[in-house]
């Protein structure tokens, strides 16, 4: 298989654990194909995807187009056998789509035709899922909807939150595509088509969506939390300013309160009034601030029970 010539396209460090098996795995990565450089802070420092830094550690050529749709020449050039793409960010051109032998293959993070788009997992931890996985799929013209290769699945654990299911997605991935490839390349697959009666949809998340509602349900309030940790983080506004929430559980204290009140002091956490009950906060960062375990911010206020009764909006 060190014959077959590889092309990868993708950006974040979800990406990186696939290119990597590849490359472990004597694989002939031509290219790697992601996305732009960014500046970022206020210093405009340059900033690469985690992908141009493992490539440019391996010794691997990078190409960064601004448009792919228009600006795929120099990876047709190249002539690859098969393009493998992971998390890249652009919408692939029916012109590349259709040139490698091979064609171009996918690894996303669902279990499609569930949770199409760009965030699948925060989505599947935020909308309740029991379970999610990986999807390896040939690519067509529209987001996420060709033809699926191979899937597998994983539980998704109350312990877990987006930054460990996206560790254990990625590993997934990584070892699926190393073990699916022999048999795209030999051709011994049987593809299978999407039900699009089944489709629903992760799109990015705004920044509206980051914003706690306490009149939702304790568990969905907790599911929004995990979902967001370790980024974007999701945040409520106390004192007319923002506090970003970290860690939560779902508390057993049900006192008649507005939702989105401060009713309980405990030894490592506060109680917040939610729909049906009550949420715990274990850590948090306040505007301006570094992120503190709640108990610490707690020994640090004069009067605890200072904070009942104030409301988290």
């Amino acid at each position: 298989m060190d014959n077959i010539k590889i092309v990868y396209m993708g950006t974040p460090s979800f990406s990186v654990t696939p290119l990597d098996l590849l490359v472990k795995n004597n694989y002939n990565v031509l290219a790697v194909v992601t996305q732009p450089d960014k500046q970022v802070g206020r210093k405009k420092e340059i900033k690469f995807s985690e992908v141009k830094e493992y490539a440019l550690k391996n010794g691997i050529t990078v190409l960064q187009p601004e448009k792919i749709r228009t600006d795929y020449e120099k990876i047709i050039s190249l002539n690859p056998d098969i393009i493998i793409t992971c998390a890249y960010g652009q919408i692939i051109p029916k012109e590349l789509l259709s040139f490698p032998k091979y064609k171009c293959v996918n690894i996303h993070a669902s279990l499609l035709p569930k949770l199409r788009g760009g965030a699948p997992i925060h989505k599947a931890i935020i909308d309740g899922y029991d379970k999610t996985g990986v999807t390896i799929m040939y690519m067509d013209e529209k987001m996420d909807s060709g033809d699926i290769i191979y899937q597998e699945e994983i539980k998704i654990e109350d312990t877990d939150n987006v930054g460990t299911l996206f560790d254990k997605l990625s590993k997934l991935g990584a070892n699926m595509i190393i073990k699916i490839l022999p048999d795209i390349i030999n051709g011994n697959i049987n593809p299978v088509k999407q039900n699009e009666d089944d489709v629903t949809y992760a799109y990015n998340i705004t920044r509206e969506e980051e914003k706690i509602d306490f009149n939702k349900t304790s568990k969905e309030v907790f599911n929004k939390i995990r979902g967001l940790n370790p980024w974007p983080v999701s945040y409520a506004i106390l004192d007319d300013k923002k506090v970003k929430i970290y860690e939560s559980k779902i508390g057993t204290n049900n006192k008649e309160a507005q939702n989105g009140e401060i009713i309980n002091i405990y030894k490592d956490s506060i109680g917040i009034k939610t729909k049906d009950g009550e949420i715990l906060i274990y850590e948090l960062q306040f505007e301006g601030k570094k992120k503190v375990l709640v108990k610490d911010y707690l020994n640090g206020l004069q009067d605890k029970n200072s904070i009942i009764g104030k409301i988290f909006k």
